[in-house]
């Protein structure tokens, strides 16, 4: 998400209404080298907070939402995220030119995101490192359809909102339901605070299951993982290139 500053705003401002911090914005916009020092008409990037979600209660995640407004924040509640337990065959998962971005996702499973971007090839290159390292789920899933081949460079958005939009403005993309996904497959959800997004991995116990870089380190940071959420599904995207 991106904000043109206005006259009269502040950082700690900014960071306050899109429940952020000054810190994060300060790394998001490495051309700020004074927190004082804003100017109005520029553009900033906006990371969010935390895309964080603890136990929730039973049942699968809803689908046929509409997509909400390109709010900051992170989630809290309402799923649970697990370690490297894998899910039942869901059909044949997507592939791109270059291969599976399932596959190039479960090749990263449970490395931390933080870490995962210091990699010099592979998804680790394709990820931005100045986005955070709690808000890192648009970064990792448009890495992984970048080295699948299913994206363009100029098309990766560490906003789910705005991946979400550039897979609407692609033609090799189509919505379908959950019940239609494949493994590979975009998965963008509404959570309380803002968005997260994951990539469809199949059923496990009759619900969907799905991997992306998930808050679930204890200070908060993401690490790639398998989880089953309840939050409401804004749109899977399928890739019919």
């Amino acid at each position: 998400m991106s904000y043109r500053i206005k006259s009269g705003d502040t950082l700690s401002a900014i960071a306050k209404s899109n429940h952020t911090s000054v810190s994060a914005l300060m790394k998001a916009n490495p051309q700020i080298k004074d927190a004082n020092k804003i100017f109005a008409g520029k553009s900033l990037n906006i990371p969010g907070s935390r895309d964080t979600y603890e136990p929730g209660k039973a049942g699968g995640a809803k689908g046929g939402g509409k997509a909400g407004g390109a709010q900051a924040g992170g989630a809290q509640g309402g799923g649970k995220a697990g370690g490297a337990g894998g899910a039942a065959p869901a059909g044949p998962a997507s592939q791109g030119p270059k291969g599976s971005p399932f596959a190039i996702a479960q090749s990263h499973l449970n490395k931390n995101a933080g870490s995962l971007k210091l990699e010099k090839s592979g998804v680790g290159a394709d990820m931005e490192d100045w986005v955070p390292n709690n808000v890192n789920c648009a970064n990792f899933v448009s890495a992984c359809l970048e080295q699948a081949g299913q994206i363009k460079d100029r098309q990766h958005n560490n906003s789910v909102v705005g991946l979400q939009k550039n897979l609407d403005n692609d033609p090799n993309f189509k919505r379908v339901s959950i019940n239609q996904a494949k493994p590979g497959d975009v998965v963008s959800l509404k959570t309380p605070g803002g968005h997260h997004v994951v990539m469809f991995a199949g059923m496990k116990n009759g619900k969907p299951q799905f991997i992306g870089s998930n808050n679930i380190n204890s200070d908060g940071s993401q690490r790639i993982s398998y989880s089953q959420m309840n939050y409401p599904i804004m749109s899977v995207h399928q890739y019919r290139g």
